[in-house]
């Protein structure tokens, strides 16, 4: 993988299905954004994994991937690096249906949730889905302080079809 030091805290990380662009696909009527996360074992083929999960997934298509940032964690502060991405997806599932493929992916790559920002294996948010905002009690989109966040704001800034 080829890195880009921007900081002493930060760094960018090009390879193998991160970054990645494909053109649009009219089968799907719904754009999606999700926030990969994760800081315990070998993160980078976890997100591998779960870019060949939704690439293999015929519910989705992968429009466009960011570069991987590592980055401090914050919270809990007694903790290994994160590293985080976004994935570009289409889908024909409605909101609530892509964060329960989330959470079974997250749960494939034995997510644990122990405690609030505790480490993780993988981590997906859905940060954005079309234009809507949505707010129950198991979803909030947009994700609440993804703005505040570099670990959103910086791979989301090498996105360049998120309206198209």
């Amino acid at each position: 993988m080829k890195k880009i030091v921007l900081n002493e805290e930060l760094s960018l990380y090009f390879g193998k299905f991160f970054p990645i662009q494909n053109p649009k696909n009219p089968n799907f009527k719904h754009i999606a954004v999700v926030g990969l996360g994760g800081n315990e074992g070998d993160v980078v083929k976890t997100f591998w994994s779960a870019y060949r999960y939704f690439s293999k997934d015929r519910r989705f298509w992968v429009l466009e991937t960011s570069p991987i940032l590592k980055n401090p964690p914050f919270g809990f502060l007694m903790q290994r690096d994160f590293l985080n991405a976004v994935l570009v997806l289409q889908t024909s599932l409605s909101a609530k249906e892509l964060l329960k493929n989330l959470l079974h992916i997250e749960k494939q790559h034995k997510r644990k949730r122990s405690f609030k920002n505790a480490p993780r294996s993988l981590d997906l948010d859905i940060i954005f889905y079309d234009n809507l905002n949505i707010k129950t009690k198991n979803l909030i989109v947009p994700h609440p302080s993804w703005y505040k966040r570099v670990s959103v704001t910086i791979p989301l800034s090498f996105v360049k079809r998120i309206a198209q």
